[in-house]
């Protein structure tokens, strides 16, 4: 079963507030587990989009050398 509630941010503030020092430390610490997530996803595509690529010459020249099928 599944259940979604529109929040508008004020009441998710409000909703926040009322947690207990631990359920806090616990939203928190989800919250925070998912902005590392976020963060090293954005590192990894950064990283592949900056590798090295082909020139057209380097691509042409694997083109000829390559034995059509």
């Amino acid at each position: 079963m599944e259940l979604q509630v529109d929040i508008e941010f004020n009441e998710l503030v409000q909703l926040a507030k009322r947690l207990t020092s631990t359920q806090w430390a616990k939203l928190k610490s989800e919250v925070e587990e998912k902005e590392v997530a976020d963060s090293k996803r954005a590192e990894f595509r950064e990283f592949l989009l900056g590798g090295p690529t082909f020139s057209k010459r380097q691509l042409d020249t694997m083109a000829e050398t390559t034995p059509s099928t």
